[in-house]
């Protein structure tokens, strides 16, 4: 089946050209998509993976930047009410922050969302990227709290 979900996203001189696209749970991609959370994400915060958490993510919608066959970035949306989803587990590489892949990314998953008919993008961002989702048109609601060891905010935008 060809998927529908596939963006071309034309490079700029400080950006990569890459695919964005829905990737399936249990792929080659997907297991690019592991790993990359887990040296972005997971393992600074001496924080692993279990089989189950990696099992319930069949349910989400899952997405990859590429350049050609290598994984530039990623994040997931989560069903959390019938208009409602969360950004989860948004990570680009250390080497190409910066360059718009995280932007192309989230304009990427809104797009998604819409066209699925969510109203509204949820997230607990980690305190270091709130400014970039500011920059985005997200708001912080709510106060600060830990998660994962690591202070974040609750932020949101309507679609």
């Amino acid at each position: 089946m060809v998927n529908p979900y596939i963006a071309a996203y034309c490079s700029t001189p400080n950006t990569p050209r890459m695919a964005l696209k829905i990737i399936d749970h249990g792929s080659r991609e997907y297991q690019q998509m592991v790993q990359l959370r887990n040296d972005m994400l997971r393992r600074p915060l001496g924080l692993l993976f279990t089989p189950e958490e990696l099992e319930s993510e069949k349910e989400e919608i899952l997405i990859g930047a590429f350049e050609e066959e290598k994984m530039l970035g990623c994040c997931m949306l989560v069903q959390e009410e019938p208009a409602s989803v969360r950004l989860r587990q948004m990570a680009v590489l250390n080497n190409l922050q910066g360059k718009g892949i995280g932007r192309a990314l989230m304009q990427f998953a809104e797009n998604i969302a819409r066209d699925r008919g969510f109203k509204k993008i949820t997230m607990h961002a980690r305190k270091t990227a709130v400014g970039f989702y500011e920059k985005l048109g997200y708001k912080v609601c709510g106060q600060e709290f830990e998660e994962v060891t690591i202070p974040h905010c609750i932020m949101e935008k309507m679609l």
